[in-house]
């Protein structure tokens, strides 16, 4: 569906108005869920699309793996995506990573940064991670999480990006090129005028990344007006609420943008394999509900096949229930350091990772439609194994944690980050969108 009217024509295709470049599947679900919410119609697309893949909507969001890859294969991964963007006549670029900023001086958003500043030849862009609404606020330049410093939330013991620094601006320095500079609250609270002001003055004095503070919503809608030109943004998803509300004015309809991703399907599986603080919660609490499992490193490395096999059989056999079975790698940081000492960090990582895509291609075939998965490394396992390409973005389950569907086959997921939604996440998503 397009709203605005703008066709190619020469292909009769709708032009997008906001491409967005994902640095991992579920921070692309994330932000997509924003956008759709605010009124934009939105496609997720799983990696780079070939150059002949046409998508009519008003938003679309490229989910990359790039998070954690080393930095140059990062670089190469944003500037394909961006490219097939500039093809589609995008407007407006938005570089989307989490909103704990998961990356460290050895880091891939600096980088990645550069080079799409490079790439559309600016010399300026904003820094802002903040979501509020699932407590990342910015003060003074200072990331926290849940009125946590960042360093001394949950990540700082993150097993592949360990956040032990929360000032933005010392974070974005020690990876990328040039320098950073803030916008404080003081400015933010003065309004749209004031923040444009201060933007040009800070690029009068080469300021190449400006961080904005940010505590509360109100903060988010006066950044994307003060932004609204900007060939490139960066930052988690909530600036994509006032992003969208800026592309939308006037635009009728707009309440239609979640029906194409309408959940469809009765049999669900709950998989999880993120180890983050809300996840652990979580399982907890739907160990207590449904029938649940725990995964096995040792079972995953020496038989994966019949591992995965038998795991299929345990899922179809409480399948029938109120609830859906769980699965579940998720630990808490003990155990997994353990885990890790006695297998490899990367080692237990893919073979839980394989066994996670083996099982959801076989519980696929048993007709099951339905995938409710935590952790973005699990998600993107998931997706890619049972073959999707794209998705609708439909109804929020919680902020940033949608329901999607695929373009081209009859499955619906919920793809959650790992410290996004509330303790009750996994059967709220089955009850409150029963078929």
């Amino acid at each position: 569906m397009c709203h605005w009217g703008r066709l190619d024509r020469k292909t009769g295709v709708c032009r997008m108005r906001l491409g967005v470049i994902a640095d991992d599947f579920t921070g692309a679900t994330d932000i997509a869920s924003f956008l759709v919410e605010n009124g934009m119609s939105t496609v997720q697309i799983n990696g780079v699309p070939e150059a002949d893949y046409q998508v009519s909507a008003d938003a679309v969001v490229i989910s990359l793996k790039s998070r954690s890859c080393p930095a140059k294969a990062a670089v190469a991964d944003s500037l394909s995506a961006l490219a097939w963007l500039q093809a589609q006549g995008c407007q407006q670029f938005y570089f989307k990573y989490c909103s704990t900023f998961d990356s460290t001086a050895q880091g891939n958003i600096g980088p990645v940064t550069d080079a799409l500043m490079d790439a559309l030849n600016q010399q300026q862009t904003i820094i802002c991670p903040a979501l509020p609404v699932n407590g990342r606020t910015v003060y003074q330049g200072y990331l926290f999480v849940m009125g946590q410093l960042l360093s001394e939330s949950g990540m700082r013991h993150h097993p592949v990006t360990p956040m032990t620094d929360s000032n933005l601006l010392r974070l974005m320095n020690a990876q990328a090129r040039g320098h950073s500079g803030l916008i404080n609250n003081t400015v933010m609270d003065q309004g749209v005028d004031a923040v444009k002001s201060q933007l040009r003055m800070l690029k009068e004095e080469g300021v190449r990344y400006v961080v904005l503070d940010t505590l509360s919503e109100a903060h988010l809608l006066t950044q994307a007006e003060a932004v609204r030109d900007m060939v490139l943004v960066t930052g988690g998803s909530g600036l994509a609420i006032g992003l969208a509300r800026q592309w939308m004015k006037g635009v009728k309809h707009q309440s239609l943008a979640t029906l194409a991703g309408t959940p469809q399907g009765k049999l669900c599986v709950v998989l999880s394999g993120s180890c983050s603080t809300m996840t652990n919660q979580q399982v907890a609490r739907y160990i207590q509900q449904a029938p649940s499992q725990s995964i096995d490193v040792a079972h995953c490395l020496k038989e994966p096949e019949s591992y995965a096999k038998a795991l299929c059989i345990w899922v179809m056999e409480n399948i029938s229930g109120p609830l859906a079975p769980l699965l579940y790698a998720t630990s808490e940081p003990e155990v997994l350091q353990k885990i890790q000492q006695q297998w490899g960090a990367t080692v237990a990582s893919e073979a839980v990772e394989h066994l996670f895509g083996a099982l959801a291609r076989r519980l696929q075939q048993q007709g099951v439609q339905r995938f409710i998965v935590a952790g973005g490394e699990t998600s993107g396992i998931v997706a890619q194994s049972l073959g999707i390409q794209a998705f609708h973005i439909g109804p929020a389950i919680s902020p940033g944690v949608p329901w999607v569907k695929s373009t081209d086959h009859p499955i619906s997921l919920a793809l959650k980050s790992g410290n996004f939604g509330d303790e009750n996440f996994f059967a709220r998503a089955q009850t409150e969108f029963a078929v």
